[in-house]
């Protein structure tokens, strides 16, 4: 069996906040090595970071191997690649420009590593934006930040727990801001990534997609806004046009609290509120933040730094250890998707299908 198709998801994982919660649950997560059986991690960090937080837990057996470059990974161990070398000031459960500064270093060097190809996909532990702003990273938030290093032209921000999967039309942007945001062409450009997305990432032949309305009721035909009756009805009608199986505008509470929602494999909403309350009342403790759209793969768990708990190792590894598997999955399901789409055979075939099908 061709050794290339069979080997190891490469997971490169940055340690967020090094004051917060992520090094404690990306450590629990890692502590059994049957977690990783299918998979290489690489922890981007320090040593000495990882030595401090894995006493503050009690881990006292989390074995680890110190290296230098992504380019001799051990198989079977955790792997810890040194990115500093200086002693850091932790100050467990507290805001500071180093906890910033060093989630800054993870995150660059871990990139670094994706675009050379030396890891398959990236989990990012939680941040807190105000460090981050402090340590001057120019961006609201991971996924800005991973779209301009990919210059990707368009990202979506995707939550997703098990069969629940919902997207953003606009990620962090001000409430005032959202109504001008919330374009025709930016929610199509939002959509055919959604679409894609659940196609190759997923492995949903046909994916149905639900489209939330901007305002109250969905506009009430017009009463209570126009953008539905202006914007997103037509462009649904629009998109089913083109093959897409799409419905909506539905009004955001009355479609998650009647169980609507379990219907489709994917709702597009307008902002980030109006998506994540349903999506974490839902599933808290075992979301994922998925960044669709990217040519690489990264997610992250559904919570942030947890200051107040941070230190007191009664942080919840779920979400975390869920945002590693579907990172592996994902990146699993690109591969095989590349390799089908690579396959000559196939190309033949399928450029034969093709010309038989097309309409004289």
């Amino acid at each position: 069996m061709d050794k290339e198709k069979t080997k190891k998801i490469r997971v490169g994982i940055s340690v967020g906040d090094i004051n917060g919660v992520g090094l404690e649950v990306i450590l629990k997560t890692l502590n059994n090595p049957q977690t990783f059986i299918n998979f290489i991690p690489v922890i981007y960090g320090s040593s000495k970071v990882i030595s401090y937080h894995k006493n503050i837990v009690g881990l006292e057996d989390f074995q680890f191997q110190s290296i230098k470059s992504a380019e001799r990974l051990n198989p079977n161990k955790v792997n810890i690649l040194n990115c500093w070398d200086e002693n850091v000031n932790i100050t467990i459960g507290q805001l500071s420009e180093d906890g910033g500064k060093y989630a800054y270093i993870s995150l660059d060097r871990a990139v670094s590593d994706l675009k050379k190809g030396l890891i398959d996909a990236l989990v990012t532990a939680p941040i807190n934006k105000k460090a981050m702003q402090l340590a001057n990273f120019p961006y609201p938030g991971h996924t800005e930040y991973l779209t301009k290093e990919f210059e990707t032209k368009e990202s979506l921000m995707m939550m997703v727990n098990e069969d629940l999967r919902v997207g953003l039309v606009t990620n962090h942007l001000p409430i005032r801001d959202v109504a001008n945001a919330v374009t025709k062409k930016r929610i199509l450009e939002k959509l055919h990534i959604f679409n894609k997305s659940l196609k190759v990432d997923f492995g949903k032949e046909r994916p149905m997609i639900a489209i939330l309305g901007l305002n109250p009721h969905a506009g009430d035909e017009g009463v209570i806004g126009e953008e539905e009756e202006k914007i997103i009805r037509p462009l649904i009608i629009e998109s089913k046009k083109k093959g897409m199986i799409v419905m909506g505008p539905y009004s955001a509470d009355g479609f998650f609290g009647s169980g609507e929602y379990k219907k489709f494999d994917g709702i597009l909403a307008m902002y980030h509120d109006q998506g994540l309350i349903p999506f974490k009342s839902l599933s808290f403790g075992s979301g994922v933040n998925y960044t669709a759209g990217l040519p690489i793969v990264r997610t992250s768990p559904d919570h942030g730094t947890a200051y107040d708990i941070a230190g007191q190792n009664q942080a919840d590894p779920a979400s975390f250890r869920q945002a590693l598997f579907l990172a592996v999955d994902i990146a699993r399901n690109k591969r095989n998707h590349e390799e089908m789409h690579s396959n000559p055979v196939e190309k033949r075939e399928k450029t034969t299908d093709d010309k038989e099908n097309k309409p004289t």
